[in-house]
C-alpha cells in the first residue's frame, strides 16, 4: 500500500504546480471513507463529466464507481441539456460549482427531472451560497459540498444525512484530522478564530515530486500537512474555509481575507459573482481591489459598490476600487485564476 500509484500536478492557481506523489493507501482509504460517508453502492448510477487528469474526475468519481461496482455514465464534456436528458437514468451527479450555475440556467431543471438523483456533490471551487439555495428551491434537493486537494483527495464533507450549510465544506472524513492554526506561530487556534488549515489522516500523500525541500517545509513535525487554505473550524465542527493563504491582503498593516468582502459584493443587486485580490499601493502596500462581475442585463457602477459596503465591513476592509469584468479567469476545474487577476491589474494604483 505504501508504492506509489500516481503522481498529479497541482493546479497551480498561485504558483508553480508542484507533482504530488499520492500512494495506493492514500487512494485505498479516502475512496473507503467516502463511499461509506456518500453511501454510495452498486446500485448507483454516476453522471461522469469531469476532466480525468485532476484527483476529483479520476480518483474521487472514477475510483468510487469502481470499487463500489456502481455503473459510470461516462461524458466527454459537460453540456446540461444532455445532463438533464441522463439524469432519469442516473443517481448521483459529482460536479464543479460551474456545472450546478448552467443547470440553474436551463428552464427544465425541476424536481421532475431530478427525481431519481439521490445525491448532488460539488467540489474543486467555492459553490455560491445563492446557487445553493437556488438549487435547492428549483429542485427540492441539497447540493452536498465538500472540500479536497491534489494532496490529499477528500478531507471534509457535508453530512449524507444531516444539515448541508451553504458556504461550509462540513466535517472530517474518517480517520481525518483538521485543525486550524495560527498562521505565524503555528499555535492551535480555538472553534471560531481564522488560521492555517492543517490536516493528518492516511490520505495525505508521500511529498512533492523531487522536491524534498518544499516537502519538508509543508509538514509540522507532528505529521500535519499545511494546506496552505485559511479557514475556521466552527463550534458545530463544520470547516469554513475563507480563501488561500497566498491570497491573503495585507492592506496598511491588517490582514484582510477576500472571502468575507466576496461574500458582501455577491449578495449585492445585480452582481453575479466577485474576486477580491490585493494589488500594489503607495500608502497602504497593498489596496483590496475588487473584480467584480453583472448579471446579465445589468450594470456595476463601482462607487455604488464602494458606498454599499461602507456599513457592513470594516473601513481598513473595503474596497478602495472595483473593476467591472463580463467574467473572471478560471482553470479547467472552475478555480478563479487570482494570480492572473493580480497581473492583469497590477499597474491599477500605480500608474500615472
Amino acid at each position: 500500500m505504501t508504492d506509489h500509484a500516481a503522481i498529479l500536478y497541482t493546479s497551480g492557481t498561485t504558483g508553480r504546480s508542484k507533482g504530488a506523489v499520492l500512494t495506493h493507501g492514500n487512494l485505498a482509504s479516502n475512496c473507503e471513507a467516502l463511499i461509506e460517508c456518500w453511501r454510495f453502492t452498486e446500485a448507483d448510477r454516476l453522471l461522469h463529466a469531469l476532466p480525468i487528469f485532476h484527483t476529483h474526475g479520476l480518483f474521487v468519481a472514477a475510483d468510487m464507481a469502481i470499487v463500489a461496482g456502481a455503473t459510470m455514465i461516462f461524458l466527454d464534456a459537460f453540456d446540461p441539456e444532455q445532463v438533464l436528458d441522463l439524469m432519469g437514468e442516473a443517481t448521483v451527479l459529482m460536479g464543479v460549482p460551474t456545472f450546478y450555475t448552467r443547470l440553474l440556467r436551463s428552464p427544465r431543471l425541476s424536481p421532475g427531472t431530478t427525481s431519481g438523483m439521490r445525491l448532488f456533490v460539488s467540489g474543486s471551487a467555492p459553490l455560491l451560497a445563492e446557487d445553493h439555495r437556488a438549487f435547492t428551491e428549483r429542485t427540492g434537493a441539497a447540493i452536498l459540498e465538500r472540500y479536497g486537494m491534489t494532496e490529499m483527495c477528500m478531507i471534509t464533507s457535508n453530512p449524507y444525512e444531516g444539515e448541508r450549510i451553504p458556504g461550509s465544506v462540513g466535517m472530517p472524513l474518517r480517520d481525518v484530522e483538521v485543525r486550524v492554526t495560527d498562521r505565524e506561530s503555528g499555535t492551535l487556534l480555538p472553534p471560531g478564530e481564522i488560521g492555517m488549515v492543517e490536516v493528518r489522516g492516511p490520505g495525505v500523500f508521500e511529498g512533492y515530486w523531487q522536491m524534498p525541500e518544499k516537502t519538508a517545509a509543508e509538514f509540522r513535525d507532528d505529521g500535519f500537512f499545511i494546506t496552505g487554505d485559511v479557514g475556521l473550524l466552527g463550534e458545530d465542527g463544520y470547516l469554513r474555509l475563507v480563501g488561500r493563504d497566498k491570497d491573503l491582503v495585507i492592506s496598511g498593516g491588517y490582514n484582510v481575507y477576500p472571502k468575507e468582502i466576496e461574500d458582501a459584493i455577491d449578495a449585492l443587486p445585480g452582481v453575479l459573482e466577485s474576486a477580491v485580490i490585493g494589488l500594489p499601493h503607495p500608502d497602504l502596500g497593498e489596496g483590496v481591489t475588487a473584480i467584480v462581475v453583472p448579471r446579465e442585463g445589468h450594470e456595476i457602477d463601482p462607487r455604488a459598490v464602494i458606498d454599499s459596503l461602507a456599513g457592513r465591513l470594516a473601513r481598513y476592509k473595503q474596497p478602495k476600487r472595483v473593476v467591472p469584468v463580463p467574467e473572471l479567469p478560471r482553470n479547467v476545474m472552475g478555480k478563479v485564476q487570482k494570480a492572473e487577476l493580480r497581473r492583469t491589474y497590477a499597474d491599477l494604483y500605480t500608474s500615472a
